[in-house]
């Protein structure tokens, strides 16, 4: 499969009305559309066993999997957030933060950062923020947003 990436690949536009045409995929169900899911899963690096049309146990972990690095519920249900983030490889629908941000997409970015979590985007939260994006090139503005999350996407946890 060739490389698919938020930025190149699809508009989130394009993503969402890609996903709304997809069905609701979980443990049982047996279609298709599971073969997408699991070819899907596999470009992502989170599914390796030969690909059919069972939503199995083996499934349901790697969806859980890949929900957990885009920020998204680990229900292991395949609902339209999940196939947008799974065709564009990115987070959705998450918050743009600066400081004087706060609440619970805060705490994740300060786990992320491995910063004190407090919920609250102060200036060390900024500081470990524009550190994080010079790292990778980015724009360095202290702010969270589409393509920084992406990035903090990668980061195992």
């Amino acid at each position: 499969m060739q490389s698919i990436n938020k930025f190149d690949a699809l508009s989130s536009q394009d993503a969402a009305s890609t996903a709304l045409k997809k069905p609701v995929l979980k443990r049982g169900v047996r279609d298709r559309a599971v073969i997408e899911l699991q070819q899907l899963l596999a470009h992502w690096g989170y599914y390796a066993t030969p690909f059919d049309d069972i939503f199995d146990i083996p499934v349901e972990n790697a969806v859980k999997s890949y929900q957990n690095r885009v920020f998204l519920l680990e229900d292991g249900i395949v609902g339209a957030k999940t196939w947008q983030a799974l065709f564009t490889g990115a987070p959705v629908d998450m918050p743009e933060l600066r400081e004087g941000s706060t609440g619970s997409a805060v705490k994740t970015l300060q786990r992320l950062l491995q910063l004190r979590v407090d919920g609250i985007f102060g200036p060390k939260t900024k500081a470990a923020l524009i550190t994080f994006q010079r790292d990778r090139k980015m724009l360095a503005d202290g702010i969270v947003g589409a393509k920084t999350w992406y990035e903090l996407s990668k980061i195992p946890h």
